[in-house]
C-alpha cells in the first residue's frame, strides 16, 4: 500500500503521503464495519459481495467465492479487514487496467496470451 501513496517514487512516503495512506486506511475501515452486518470483525461472501457491488462491480456470486477462498486464511469462509482491503485492491485495480483496453465499454477485451501478460504484470497492485 505504501507503494500506492509515494508520490514521488523514491520507496518511501513523507508526512503528507502518510496521512493520505493514513485516510484511505479509515475509509476502508469504516466501509469494513458497514458491511460487517453482524459486527463479527470479519465478512462473510455474502457481504463482500454486496460491499463490492455497491462500489459499481457486477460481479457473479461465483466469483465472490473465488475470492472468499483466496482470501480465506483459517478456513472459516470469512474475510478479514487486511484481507478485504487487499482483496478491494486487486478488483479495483485489475478492473483499471481491463478497462483501458475496453475502448468500446462494452465489457469485452480481445488480447492475446503475451497481452493478458502484460496487463497483469503492468498493473501496479
Amino acid at each position: 500500500m505504501i507503494s500506492m501513496f509515494d508520490n514521488d517514487g523514491n520507496g518511501t512516503i513523507n508526512f503528507q503521503e502518510f496521512g493520505a495512506l493514513w485516510k484511505y486506511i479509515n475509509d476502508w475501515q469504516n466501509t469494513f464495519r458497514f458491511y460487517d452486518r453482524d459486527n463479527s470483525g470479519s465478512i462473510d461472501q455474502n457481504e463482500l459481495q454486496t460491499a463490492v457491488q455497491s462500489f459499481g462491480y457486477n460481479l457473479s456470486p461465483k466469483f465472490f467465492k473465488l475470492v472468499r477462498r483466496k482470501f480465506d486464511r483459517d478456513g472459516s469462509q470469512r474475510i478479514c479487514f487486511d484481507d478485504f482491503i487487499q482483496a478491494c485492491i486487486i478488483i479495483q485495480t485489475l478492473s483499471a487496467a481491463f478497462q483501458r483496453k475496453d475502448v468500446t465499454r462494452c465489457g469485452v477485451i480481445q488480447i492475446n496470451y503475451e497481452e493478458f501478460m502484460e496487463l497483469v504484470f503492468s498493473t501496479k497492485i
